[in-house]
């Protein structure tokens, strides 16, 4: 049977993140710049000649109806293939971190599936398909670094000079929704410009949610304070619990506690599937 191995789905950060008000129907506007980073995940899928679609956990146990076999079913079902697939998924991102993982895997799960049923559908039509799965899935789909808005959906290609980061994950998670329902959360904060961001990408804007995370998940605020005691400027990425700081050639850390993952990444200029999809546009 045909295969695709070794598929990365990487990790993002956001590099800012302001909520610039909110709709009537209770969707908060943003603004973000996400940036992809080596962080990665790594699927394997083997196609199957009967509909069946199973998936194998070969490193820690997933839900059963996770992002990954959601996305999967939805374009099953949407393309009206014959086809299945076996996917074997190892799983490093970590989850409830604000960095996109699940939405990264539900990505590069559509654009693997595109290619390995040959169905060939272009970008225009794929998204519809990420949208309905996730806001963070399209910019996944897109494959650049991005200037981000309205509900997640105006996506703007940037780029970005290439840097270093450190990311810090606490044990404790946070779940989107707690933060977003918080009463103190700041929901006003004014538009910001692309030009502005330019001049100094990787020291841009707050995180309008990293208080109301703060006040939920104290670890976010120890993990803060420890890549703070480097010299460092950190700051939480997306809903958290996740934190990141750029870090600069010769700066050395210590071990951080036990129960803490730590990664040190470089940025991604573009998707590592970039070009496994046509865009129409």
């Amino acid at each position: 049977m045909p295969t695709l191995n070794h598929v990365l789905a990487p990790a993002k950060l956001n590099l800012f993140l302001h909520i610039t008000g909110q709709r009537p129907d209770g969707y908060h506007l943003l603004q973000s710049a996400f940036m992809l980073i080596d962080w990665c995940d790594t699927l394997h899928f083997e196609r199957l000649d009967r509909p069946i679609l199973e998936r194998e956990d070969l490193s820690i146990a997933l839900p059963a109806d996770d992002l990954i076999m959601r996305a999967a079913h939805s374009l099953q079902a949407a393309s009206h293939t014959s086809f299945g697939a076996h996917i074997a998924i190892e799983k490093s991102i970590p989850s409830q971190a604000g960095m996109g993982g699940g939405s990264s895997d539900a990505a590069s799960t559509l654009l693997a599936l595109n290619r390995l049923w040959d169905l060939n559908w272009p970008l225009s039509k794929l998204l519809p398909l990420g949208l309905a799965l996730g806001a963070d899935v399209p910019f996944f789909l897109y494959g650049h670094n991005a200037w981000v808005q309205g509900i997640g959906e105006q996506i703007t290609p940037i780029e970005l000079p290439s840097g270093r980061f450190v990311v810090i994950k606490p044990e404790a998670g946070l779940e989107t929704a707690r933060i977003f329902r918080d009463p103190n959360l700041e929901r006003a904060t004014q538009a910001a410009t692309m030009t502005g961001f330019a001049v100094h990408p990787f020291d841009f804007g707050r995180n309008d949610l990293q208080p109301v995370a703060q006040a939920l998940c104290p670890e976010i605020s120890q993990a803060l304070q420890w890549l703070a005691s480097f010299g460092l400027s950190p700051r939480m990425t997306g809903s958290g619990s996740a934190v990141f700081a750029q870090l600069p050639h010769g700066v050395v850390l210590n071990e951080p506690p036990a129960s803490w993952q730590m990664q040190v990444c470089s940025n991604m200029a573009v998707h590592p599937l970039a070009g496994w999809v046509v865009s129409d546009n």
